[in-house]
Parts: structure tokens; sequence; C-alpha cells
């Protein structure tokens, strides 16, 4: 077992932009056409019906659920694999075009009241790639904002006054745990880490009408206010926290962990599952050529990866689970 490389899974949004195909070097392919809107694109997913596939090497084609039922203790190393036999994390690169929904994602509990036996919750953490001046992130409600003020904002229209935002820039990262109301502005590109879920409750759309429908989305707002957070408050960017072996602790929680590391030249020492996402800068990582948008999956048996720098890499270290 080899480092591995997945090929993206697009996904066409109405708020979509044209950046990730060229972002990542790969162009769209069926069942989206040229010129579709491209809001997402999934760089490691094992959400049902969209298992990643890898892109090179002896494993090329096989999906990533069938590499973790044949090579778990590989992969996993001896915590082995989940008991659900999924890859537990999801990871994507947005760009939003357009502003996303106002929108919020169950915990554990509540996907699995909601949507069924088996379902995860959505924790998750951005890393700003690029936004323009007047981009905005919307994360958490402002402080004193009730679930009846959030209703009569809704009624009003005026849903977004009842968030915390900031104008972000690239580095920034946002880490929302399950129950943060959220939303990301126009034209900013980002990276997110998220357990691997699919469940969104829309509260509010900003009036968008889908171009392929000539309808407004669904909201979801009972299911969505059974699952916001009132009491958590306004979210910020997240401070780093230098660590001794020369790496920044982004995000450390019990779903995944989260560290960066600008370097020219290093070797990573591994004995767990890890991913790691090239946010900037090329180089090698074993010999295999990354640049900005690679996204590399290290088994647990692939004792280190040595980081060959062309240009100073920003790596973005993903693990799996609080260490």
């Amino acid at each position: 077992m080899e480092l591995l490389t997945f090929e993206p899974i697009y996904k066409s949004m109405p708020w979509g932009g044209a950046r990730l195909p060229g972002f990542l070097g790969v162009p769209v392919g069926p069942p989206l056409a040229p010129g579709d809107p491209v809001g997402e694109a999934w760089v490691l997913s094992d959400v049902e019906g969209n298992s990643s596939r890898v892109a090179r090497g002896p494993q090329r084609g096989r999906t990533l659920r069938e590499l973790i039922a044949e090579f778990p203790r590989e992969l996993f190393g001896d915590a082995g694999p989940p008991a659900d036999g999924k890859f537990p994390l999801l990871l994507k690169f947005i760009d939003a075009r357009q502003e996303l929904s106002v929108q919020v994602h169950p915990d554990d509990a509540l996907a699995e009241r909601l949507k069924g036996a088996g379902q995860r919750g959505k924790t998750e953490a951005w890393v700003v790639l690029a936004a323009e001046p007047d981009s905005r992130i919307y994360a958490g409600f402002r402080p004193g904002m009730t679930a009846g003020d959030f209703r009569a904002a809704m009624a009003a229209g005026t849903t977004p006054e009842t968030l915390h935002r900031f104008a972000p820039t690239p580095g920034d990262v946002v880490f929302l745990e399950a129950g943060t109301v959220h939303a990301i502005g126009a034209n900013v590109l980002l990276f997110e880490v998220q357990q691997t879920s699919d469940i969104t409750f829309r509260l509010f759309d900003w009036g968008r009408v889908d171009a392929k429908t000539g309808r407004s989305r669904e909201l979801h707002v009972e299911a969505g206010l059974t699952c916001a957070n009132f009491a958590a408050g306004p979210c910020h960017p997240v401070a780093g926290t230098p660590t001794a072996d020369g790496r920044e602790r982004l995000v450390a929680c019990p779903h995944f962990t989260l560290h960066r590391t600008v370097a020219a030249r290093t070797t990573l020492a591994n004995s767990a599952c890890r991913v790691l996402v090239v946010a900037a800068g090329r180089g090698t990582f074993n010999g295999l050529a990354v640049a900005a948008g690679s996204v590399v999956l290290v088994p647990a048996c692939v004792r280190e990866v040595a980081i060959a720098a062309a240009e100073p890499l920003t790596v973005l270290d993903c693990g799996l689970g609080t260490p």
C-alpha cells in the first residue's frame, strides 16, 4: 500500500463558480457538462453512492470502500476501521460564486433521530484559500439571539442579520461544531474537512431561484431549528497553536484533527491514517508530484512522508479524531 490519490467528484450547485476544475487540474465530466456551475469538489468521500476512486497506481479505479474492506489494517493500523466500515471523513473544496444558504447540520444523535439509524452528524472545519474584500463568512448567532428572534427574522426576510459575520482572509480557519448556523458568502474559495455526512438543513436561501428548475430550493425550518445551538454564540476564526514538531495545531475534536505545516523540506513520521492536502505551493511527497489542490491519503502502513518543495508548501494535515 502506497500514498493514494483520488479522482474528484464534482457537484453542480446554483451558487457555484468555475474555479475548481482548473484548481484541481481535472476537467468536469458526466453527469456535469462544461459550463455547469461547480460548487463543490469532493476529493475524498465515502458517502453512500459517492465513494472516491483511486486516480493512479496499482489500485487505480478501485473505490475507497473497496480498499477499506480489503486492506483495513494497512489503512488504519492497529485501531482498525470504524465499526460501520466507512471512512469517517469527507474532504471538499468549495467555490462559492454566490452565497450558500444559511444552514445547519445535526450532531450524531440528532442525525439518527431525524434521518435514521446509522446516520452521522456533521461537525466541520474550513480553511479559506481565497476571498474578495467584500466577501463574508457567517458563523454562529450574534450575542443574545433566541429562537424567537430567529423565527421573527425568517418571517421578515432578515435571517442573515441574526448571524455573526466577518470578512475572511486567506489562511483563516473556522471550526463549526454541529448545531452552528452558518453560511459561506460570495466569492470565497475554501477547503473543508467534515464528518462523513451529507445532511444539511437549509433555513434561508437569499430569495434565490434555481436556474435549472425555475423554483426556490426547499427549506427545512423545523428540522433546522431543532438542530440549531442558540447558546453557542459567535464563531470566530481559530488561533493556531505551535507544536513541538514545528506544525500549527488548528483543530482537535473527537471527529478529526487539523494541523498546518509550511515547509521546504521535512519528513513526517507516521503511524496512523491521515490525509495531506496542499493548500499552496508545489513539490513532492515520497517522490509523488503534488501542487495546490492535491489531496493524498497516507495509509497507516506508510511509516514516513518525505516532503520536498519546489516552492514553499503549505500542507493541511487531517487526522482521524483527537490524538
